[in-house]
């Protein structure tokens, strides 16, 4: 094949040199046809294509690779048979050839094909306030010293382009509710559509067209904020470009280098800061002469007033063992002794747990992801202390319990007495009745005077509790009544107790 720089050389021999092309051959040592060729096609390049393919050992295997390589292209990318998978199934199959060839055919096959398999799309435009897409994304992170993959909610206003990334340890309804929260919140307001995925915290089935059946409490959330929520066609995430977009500039921009933190709330206090900033620092795609912040600021007034918090738990039935505690999410975690022997149900949060029984409050804790763990609150097993006292010293939710100041000093003091525990327990059981503050005054005011057994505790609580009836003022008409017959003894009886 002649190289650009051979035919070059021809043309300038010939036009400005005025050379023949018996001469231009001699010199160059190719023929005289390449030559002609040259210059009378006037090219500046030449290639050749083959016409005829032969494939001796494909062709009997056309119709198997056409087929192959037609329902490969219809799957999404991730799912795609990489061309050495789909000789590896011809080779199963039967198929004898080599490598290369199925390699060139597919090229050529995938460039015959390249126009059905094109995606073209039509820019979108949005009103203010109109819509925000949202989505998920997982990153890794060192959290605490360890590798972890985090997953990533992200929420975008797409007329402003402002945004809102937050990280969570999981992609449960409940994380859901409360990126939604935090990003209304933040931003003032809630826009009149939701684009969504078909994420199964929201999406329970998928019918014909844009038709959902929703989850009922993603429907609630939705109600609170007023907002439509809008489904996309199952693998099609083009109908929400812009936040997918938002994830990989995310990931490029704040995840890369791996991130270090201690804990999510200062790694999502960072990302906060950090989307802001981006937001003041760069242009608006469609604005080049405001920024993101800026925009933002002036679609604020279009976007539906905060309604207020909406109450995101994700509830679940649960029944309380003998030693008081619920299994939630591969943890236990304790309740109030009252309620054994009767189910309750818990809402989890995106930060904490509140079990309920009947409506009311029996215990909350602050949520934990691991596995296998046992969160305590001693004062749930206060109660059970009464009947068996010995528990205090060895039970599991007593070990490094921490008590406010006068009531360790107490604690301290009692355990080398024969009765210490019995009498601690009865002074922790003045605290489910006078509260907390109030006992702790009281073992304060005990030890002033030297003393710290529960019966003084006890009796100060009780004289705070119950003060002395106040002194009687003697008035001419208490006198006169203090000397009156009997008959006038109820009502000197009913002033005395005024």
């Amino acid at each position: 094949m002649l190289v650009v720089e051979t035919i070059g050389r021809i043309r300038r021999e010939h036009f400005q040199k005025g050379k023949s092309i018996k001469e231009i051959a001699r010199d160059l040592k190719i023929s005289r046809n390449t030559v002609r060729k040259v210059l009378r096609s006037g090219e500046t390049s030449f290639s050749y294509e083959r016409e005829v393919q032969p494939r001796p050992k494909l062709g009997a295997w056309k119709a198997e690779i056409d087929r192959v390589l037609a329902a490969n292209a219809t799957k999404p990318a991730r799912e795609r048979l990489t061309l050495i998978r789909v000789f590896e199934e011809l080779r199963a199959l039967g198929y004898d050839g080599g490598y290369d060839a199925v390699r060139r055919y597919a090229r050529n096959w995938a460039r015959e094909h390249a126009s059905e398999t094109a995606s073209a799309f039509v820019p979108l435009s949005f009103a203010p306030g109109e819509a925000y897409q949202f989505d998920w994304s997982h990153e890794i992170v060192l959290m605490n010293g360890v590798t972890m993959t985090v997953k990533v909610a992200h929420l975008r206003l797409c007329h402003s382009r402002m945004f809102i990334a937050r990280a969570y340890p999981r992609e449960t309804q409940e994380m859901v509710f409360d990126a939604h929260e935090r990003a209304f919140a933040f931003f003032k307001g809630a826009c009149g559509r939701g684009v969504y995925d078909n994420m199964k915290t929201a999406v329970e089935t998928i019918f014909v067209g844009k038709d959902r059946q929703y989850n009922r409490r993603f429907l609630q959330m939705c109600s609170h904020h007023l907002v439509e929520p809008v489904a996309c066609t199952p693998a099609s995430g083009w109908e929400k470009g812009q936040v997918e977009n938002q994830v990989g500039l995310v990931r490029e921009r704040f995840f890369t280098p791996r991130l270090r933190f201690k804990s999510f709330d200062e790694l999502n206090a960072w990302l906060m800061d950090k989307c802001i900033a981006y937001a003041k620092a760069h242009a608006h795609p469609e604005r080049a002469d405001r920024t993101v912040w800026e925009v933002f600021e002036e679609e604020r007034p279009n976007l539906i007033p905060y309604r207020g918090r909406f109450d995101g738990f994700h509830a679940v039935p649960a029944s309380v063992s003998k030693t008081c505690l619920v299994r939630f999410d591969n943890n236990k975690y304790s309740v109030n002794a009252g309620v054994v022997g009767r189910p309750v149900e818990i809402h989890a949060y995106a930060d904490r747990i509140v079990i309920r029984q009947d409506g009311r409050v029996v215990a909350e804790h602050a949520r934990c992801f691991g596995r296998g763990e046992t969160i305590y609150d001693p004062w749930h097993y206060v109660p059970v202390l009464a009947r068996k006292p010995g528990a205090l010293r060895n039970g599991a939710p007593f070990k490094d319990w921490v008590l406010p100041g006068a009531l360790e000093r107490v604690r301290r003091k009692l355990s080398g007495s024969d009765d210490g525990d019995r009498q601690m327990v009865a002074i922790l059981a003045a605290v489910l009745t006078d509260g907390l503050p109030a006992v702790d005054g009281a073992c304060a005011e005990a030890l002033e005077n030297g003393v710290h057994s529960a019966d003084v505790i006890l009796n100060i609580l009780a004289r705070r509790r119950d003060p002395e009836p106040p002194a009687i003022i003697a008035t001419p008409q208490a006198l006169r009544l203090r000397h009156a017959p009997i008959a006038d003894c109820a009502r000197y009886d009913q002033l005395r107790s005024l």
